[in-house]
């Protein structure tokens, strides 16, 4: 999809998809959508073709854009001028004003212009009020794969990511042993609402973690108040290895099971996806645990297989078990070569 020199409107329903840069083929695979533009190690897509797709059921995607019109060549002087008349007439009215550019090196050299752009933006925007502060209304997403090209459109906050680049970035506290604690922050922080919050993250609460050295992961949920078994053959470290509120079990994170329901368990084991998702499933299916966060380690080809597979093999063990569940999967902008998985048992 490419303008020559001038704003053009989409004919058909387009979307405009942000990810991580080099999973674009496996965003696209995922989409089920025609590609009119997948280029490796962009951090973004746009697909047409699907009347409808649904952010949460999108693993890959960091962000959902309705994607409305392109701009193919900004003017170097005045950029304000065609930018204001190529924003869509409809919705009326925007909550929230976003410029992003892609999660590369290239377009980190734009942060500059960015944020001298955004208050002249925001400014015509607010003077003429289409730009309101409420967030329950449709955002408006300007989006810079370079200076000179621009692809706008908007965003519904029922079905996209709530942050600017679709990347919820964690601050990384000094005592934390390791750097995998972002990775469960931005986990509870992505798949649980706010009620859901104040429910399931109780002082006083049970956890296990799997895999826990060195133990970033067990750190979080003790900040969170809980009590933590931490299963590890190797040491954890820092202010977590002598904490009253963790019992540190050498043994083997795939032998282990609680003699008592846990309220949470936790996963961060390198090991094959599929055997990762039999554990945890096994964990929810005999009630040892209600709810579990867990890391699924894919492989470098067939990623979107190797997780299908291991969330449909979760799926079959537990409707086997006629149990109510909600399974949602997310690769973390704090992940890697992994996405992260939510599993909860819900009650009838």
């Amino acid at each position: 999809m490419r303008a020559m020199n001038t704003t053009q409107t989409t004919k058909s329903q387009q979307w405009l998809l942000y990810c991580r840069p080099g999973f674009e083929r496996d965003c696209l695979q995922e989409t089920q959508a025609s590609s009119t533009e997948s280029e490796a190690n962009s951090g973004f897509i746009i697909v047409q073709g699907k009347p409808r797709l649904t952010y949460a059921q999108l693993t890959f995607a960091r962000q959902l854009i309705n994607l409305v019109t392109e701009i193919d060549e900004l003017p170097e002087r005045d950029r304000l001028t065609p930018l204001l008349a190529a924003i869509p007439d409809t919705p009326a009215q925007f909550g929230t004003l976003w410029l992003e550019t892609p999660d590369t090196n290239e377009g980190k050299t734009l942060s500059g212009f960015i944020r001298r752009f955004q208050p002249l933006l925001e400014e015509k925007l607010r003077a003429s009020g289409r730009l309101l502060d409420d967030p329950t209304l449709p955002r408006l997403h300007i989006f810079f794969p370079d200076k000179i090209r621009a692809l706008i459109g908007t965003s519904d906050p029922r079905n996209s990511a709530n942050a600017a680049m679709g990347i919820l970035r964690m601050k990384m506290p000094f005592e934390a042993p390791s750097r995998s604690v972002l990775k469960l922050a931005e986990a509870f922080e992505v798949f649980l609402s706010t009620e859901e919050k104040s429910q399931w993250l109780k002082q006083g609460m049970h956890a296990v973690d799997l895999g826990a050295a060195p133990g970033g992961w067990t750190w979080h949920l003790v900040q969170l108040g809980m009590q933590v078994v931490a299963v590890d053959n190797g040491p954890l470290k820092g202010v977590v290895a002598e904490h009253p509120s963790v019992k540190h079990l050498r043994q083997d994170g795939f032998r282990f099971r609680p003699k008592h329901t846990v309220d949470w368990l936790v996963c961060d084991m390198i090991e094959q996806p599929g055997r990762v998702a039999a554990l945890v499933s096994d964990w929810v299916a005999t009630g040892a645990t209600n709810r579990a966060i867990f890391n699924l380690k894919l492989p470098m080809k067939k990623r979107v297989e190797a997780l299908a597979e291991a969330l449909n093999g979760i799926r079959e063990v537990l409707d086997k078990k006629g149990f109510k569940y909600r399974l949602q999967a997310k690769q973390l902008y704090h992940d890697r070569e992994e996405v992260t998985v939510f599993l909860a048992k819900i009650k009838r």
